[in-house]
């Protein structure tokens, strides 16, 4: 390793010396007429609810809820998703557990 450190460093100096002529970037370009601009009411509202037992998130656009996260005080968090939009909840299972099947050996020798 000490007898790459000199030559490591020689190999840097062109990128050192380059340093100088740096020139600013180019102005970013205006959007393209016709794209809106940010929309406010697409953005999600999260409704924090704390209890003893358990805090709620309740994610909602445009004042309907879609999604609410759900923390108990004991155990892991868990989503609850509506996905028809027609208010029936169901568990979403947001991150997928690798299924690991019971392996055992039968036989060796």
């Amino acid at each position: 390793m000490r007898r790459l450190l000199p030559l490591m460093l020689f190999a840097a100096l062109p990128v050192w010396a380059q340093k100088g002529d740096l020139q600013p970037l180019p102005a970013v370009p205006p959007p393209p007429p016709g794209m809106e601009a940010f929309d406010e009411a697409l953005e999600p509202q999260v409704t924090i609810v704390k209890r003893e037992t358990e805090t709620r998130e309740e994610f909602r656009v445009k004042g309907k809820l879609y999604m609410v996260k759900v923390t108990p005080a004991v155990g892991p968090s868990y989503y609850l998703v509506d996905r028809q939009g027609d208010g029936q909840f169901v568990e979403a299972d947001i991150a997928q557990r690798p299924v690991k099947p019971p392996m055992w050996v039968i036989h060796s020798w």
